[in-house]
């Protein structure tokens, strides 16, 4: 059988005793390594789960889905992700291939960070969809995201915009040449995202717009979720441009209409409880 084990947000005792169980009994077991991260090390899961872990990067996924999946009609195999199998990401294709091949498959649910934001205050019903924040470059700089967190807004829906990670990227040179050079790890920061919101409220406004957005929204920052170290920090957009929150990994929050009661949590992590105050906060409860 296949297993698709949720291994939660923290570190290597947040996956759950069914999933430990699995694991300790399996013949193989992949951690994948490119969509997410834990805050401790693949070394310190191998102690923890008493077995060796084979890392399973994004080409190991996409392009060589079969190792993966050798014998697995004959023995147990487990494919470890961080947070749950079907969370930020999906690996529909790993189970449609199973299935394909007449492998059976379960899958083991964790936390991710589709509930875990609850933790700020804001109420997980009252989300809309979900968006992906990334990096830009010198000549790609995509505002799409942009565009469904209005929508959001002006429908007085909360977006989750979960911010980029960069791993075993190659840069386009290197691509070209098909050298197998790899670029160092990144993940953006709240700061670097909300920068980015900012430059597009600029574009926006450059262009004829008054866009539902503005340095003036409410924002929630949010880094390493479910860790002992995690920070919350709430404010306007212009705030979180500034913000500090340590190392990743980070997410934000752009908020909607609130409730009383979730601009009362919010106020636990505010940058400056002023924030709360003006129009805008008043204009969207």
């Amino acid at each position: 059988m296949l297993y698709l084990v949720g291994l939660g947000l923290g570190d290597a005792k947040d996956i759950t005793v069914k999933g430990l169980e699995i694991v300790k009994h399996c013949r193989r077991v992949y951690l994948e390594a490119y969509t997410s991260v834990l805050t401790v090390g693949k070394e310190a899961l191998e102690e923890f789960y008493g077995r060796e872990l084979i890392l399973a990067d994004r080409e190991t996924v996409e392009q060589e889905a079969d190792n993966i999946l050798k014998d697995a009609d004959l023995c147990d195999v487990a494919f470890l992700v961080v947070g749950d199998p079907f969370g930020a990401t999906t690996h529909s294709d790993l189970v449609l291939r199973a299935v394909k091949l007449g492998i059976p498959y379960r899958v083991i649910h964790n936390a991710s960070i589709m509930n875990a934001v609850g933790c700020c205050g804001l109420q997980l019903y009252n989300f809309g969809e979900t968006v992906s924040v990334v990096f830009w470059t010198d000549t790609w700089k995509p505002e799409s995201f942009f565009d469904k967190i209005q929508k959001n807004k002006q429908n007085g829906m909360h977006t989750l915009c979960l911010l980029d990670i960069k791993v075993k990227e190659q840069s386009l040179e290197n691509l070209m040449k098909g050298k197998k050079i790899y670029e160092s790890p990144r993940y953006m920061s709240v700061n670097q995202a909300a920068e980015q919101l900012l430059a597009i409220v600029q574009n926006r406004r450059l262009q004829g717009e008054e866009p539902e957005v503005t340095e003036n929204t409410l924002c929630v920052g949010l880094a390493r979720v479910g860790a002992m170290d995690q920070k919350i920090a709430s404010g306007t957009l212009q705030q979180m441009s500034t913000v500090e929150l340590g190392g990743p990994l980070h997410s934000m929050i752009i908020a909607g209409n609130m409730h009383p009661l979730e601009i009362d949590m919010l106020k636990l992590f505010a940058v400056d409880e002023l924030s709360f105050e003006d129009n805008e906060c008043q204009r969207n409860t």
